[in-house]
């Protein structure tokens, strides 16, 4: 029995906690994310990614920077509607969003561009789509470099807040791919309208949390709490 109370197992092993299971699995999380750049690199290196590989290398790694922010959003709407809390891989996510962001403009800067500055500060003063792309990426790095549990303690309750501008930075990246386009495909539409319900989500939550809260107990209910 004392045993059992202790979590071991009948080879006297400890059963790893749940904390301990979830840290495997974002660490496996954080693996699996990385798996479509290291694949489109390869494909890059190998001459499968067409007549303009930078190009697509590129836009890859921005397309999964916006997915990732999608799916880091996504955990609320999911908690709300069905339970399933996904609140443990959510830093993870964004972290990774932000990791395919800094990617995807790095791989301008240094293989478009060639590392030529004058054009790429040009490019960000001049081209709207780059330049709310970078205002987008600029966003990501405080919310980035305060994704830890020593930002949250220190900051209280302005590390919600400095991290709300992370609708700001999905609303940019979604107009940063439909202007990047030079007609209008059916893809950024799709992401742009996914993005919109994610903010209208954002704008009507607090709303239907009044309502729930404010909803009279049943009737039953009502009585037993006054026994």
């Amino acid at each position: 029995m004392a045993a059992e109370r202790m979590g071991a197992t009948e080879g006297g092993a400890k059963k790893p906690t749940r904390r301990q299971t979830d840290g495997w699995k974002v660490w496996l999380l954080y693996a699996a994310g990385f798996v479509p750049a290291v694949w489109t690199f390869y494909l890059g290196a190998t001459g499968g990614l067409g007549a303009d590989p930078v190009k697509t290398f590129e836009h890859t790694l921005g397309l999964w920077a916006l997915r990732l922010l999608i799916l880091t959003l996504l955990v609320t709407p999911i908690r709300d509607l069905t339970g399933i809390s996904l609140l443990r891989y959510r830093r993870a996510l964004g972290l990774l969003a932000f990791y395919y962001a800094l990617m995807h403009f790095a791989t301008y800067m240094v293989l478009d561009q060639a590392l030529n500055f004058p054009v790429i500060i040009a490019d960000i003063l001049r081209r709207p789509f780059i330049t709310i792309g970078m205002i987008s990426l600029v966003l990501l790095v405080p919310l980035a470099l305060t994704s830890n549990n020593w930002s949250i303690r220190r900051l209280g309750r302005r590390w919600t807040s400095l991290h709300k501008l992370v609708y700001v930075a999905i609303a940019g990246g979604a107009i940063h791919f439909i202007l990047s386009v030079k007609s209008w495909p059916a893809e950024p539409i799709i992401y742009a309208a996914i993005v919109a319900a994610l903010l209208l989500w954002r704008l009507v939550r607090p709303y239907r949390r009044n309502r729930k809260t404010s909803a009279p107990r049943p009737r039953g209910e009502a009585v037993a709490l006054k026994k």
